[in-house]
């Protein structure tokens, strides 16, 4: 199969990790045709059952990879913050209760970490990025970038817990940051970058 013809789905109807995926494997020299979820509009909403980002990660690429015959590639990362044991975890996107209301999200961490004094608000964000194969061959790779959380939001880029967030090194959030820098240390870039290998590997085998 020549480069040219290779397709994968990344199991997202998100433009921003499809902008970032599709760069990635540029980078690398692979030539992909990558499809969204958007272009599947039978397959609806795949529930996160797992306890683990890795488990979520392989949950959706499977279900992805075996309704549409081809390859696919899923994620699931959040924020992992010390003082409350690790969590939100694998909830990140509902810690609220609503899935993806960022606002409430990170208020209500906000306010759960409120007594924590600045030298133990430590925190990570992690990312498990996940391959598989129609055939049931699976690749995960993780990342994560390490840091702590402020007490007031800053910046007006990014999404989720950025403005909470600053990386090792600060002083910035990562809502601060421009997008390449962003990318260029994250915890998505992280586990995709490796991912992106392992993907041209298997895919000019196939």
């Amino acid at each position: 199969m020549s480069a040219s013809a290779l397709r994968l789905v990344l199991a997202t109807r998100n433009p921003g990790k499809i902008r970032e995926l599709r760069g990635i494997l540029a980078d690398i020299g692979l030539d992909v045709e990558l499809l969204s979820l958007d272009e599947f509009p039978a397959i609806g909403d795949i529930p996160e059952t797992g306890l683990t980002f890795a488990e979520n990660a392989l949950i959706k690429a499977h279900a992805v990879a075996s309704a549409t015959g081809l390859p696919a590639v899923a994620d699931d990362s959040g924020l992992c913050v010390d003082a409350l044991s690790g969590m939100p975890g694998v909830f990140s996107a509902r810690w609220a209760g609503g899935h993806g209301d960022d606002k409430a999200n990170l208020d209500l961490l906000l306010a759960q970490i409120s007594d924590v004094p600045d030298g133990r608000r430590g925190a990570h964000f992690a990312c498990a990025a996940a391959l598989a194969l129609p055939s049931g061959t699976e690749r995960v790779v993780e990342g994560t970038m390490s840091g702590a959380i402020i007490r007031e939001p800053r910046g007006t880029g990014g999404f989720g817990y950025d403005p909470i967030f600053v990386p090792e090194g600060g002083p910035r959030t990562l809502a601060e940051y421009g997008a390449e820098e962003k990318n260029a240390i994250s915890h998505r870039s992280r586990a995709f970058r490796p991912l992106a290998s392992i993907v041209a590997e298997l895919l000019r085998a196939m």
